[in-house]
């Protein structure tokens, strides 16, 4: 079976794994990132309708600096980030599907000042006429070398799974820099903008039919199939 490379930051390698191991997949955890805290600076409770969360790593990194915001009104971007931002003390009120644009439409309209804690690398929002959106990076994702392990294990085919337009990148110019051809290696990415950063010369290269790990696995699960049968 083609194995299938998770490079996306701790905990979510071991927990994108863990699912793709579920499904039948050959899973390997091999994270080309670590996610360190950024100093930020909150606004005041008193300024802030409602959190917008697109990652639990906002708030495993946001620091002591969150608990001004307890019980504060919340709009996770899925599930993971729902159940995270509850045990951090906050009232989820909506949960997206497909990105955290997805949110925008269930907005309660007396909730126009959102507080967006975010990492470094994110994705622009377009938030309803009205609507307010401050930002406060509080984690980065930083890069890692290719370890001798994973250059082994991409020495015969495999698929990647790219969970960021930053990983992306980071893979590809990685390979590159390591001598490892991207022809024998297929990709499945998270969406669009994820793709376009994994650049070409790929075996194949798919985009997921919404970006979430859920439809990331679906896609990867079709490709290892197509594979095996080809």
């Amino acid at each position: 079976m083609l194995p299938v490379i998770v490079i996306r930051p701790e905990p979510g390698a071991s927990a994108t794994c863990a699912k793709a191991r579920a499904l039948g997949l050959d899973a390997v955890s091999a994270p080309l990132f670590a996610v360190r805290p950024l100093a930020w600076q909150p606004l005041p409770r008193e300024e802030v309708d409602a959190i917008l969360l697109g990652s639990a790593n906002a708030l495993r990194h946001a620091g002591p600096a969150l608990e001004c915001y307890r019980c504060c009104p919340t709009y996770a971007v899925g599930l993971t980030t729902a159940q995270a931002a509850i045990a951090a003390g906050l009232d989820v009120v909506a949960t997206g599907s497909g990105g955290l644009q997805s949110v925008m439409p269930l907005l309660d309209p007396a909730h126009r000042r959102l507080l967006r804690l975010s990492g470094r690398e994110r994705v622009e929002l377009e938030p309803p006429p009205g609507v307010m959106v401050a930002l406060r990076e509080v984690y980065a994702s930083e890069p890692l070398p290719l370890p001798q392990p994973l250059r082994d294990r991409l020495a015969a085919p495999a698929l990647v799974l790219l969970h960021s337009g930053e990983a992306a990148a980071h893979f590809a110019q990685s390979l590159d820099a390591a001598g490892i051809g991207r022809g024998i290696h297929r990709i499945a990415a998270l969406a669009p903008r994820v793709a376009e950063r994994a650049g070409s010369g790929w075996a194949a290269l798919e985009v997921a039919e919404r970006p979430d790990d859920a439809a990331l696995l679906a896609l990867a699960v079709q490709m290892c199939q197509r594979f095996s049968l080809g």
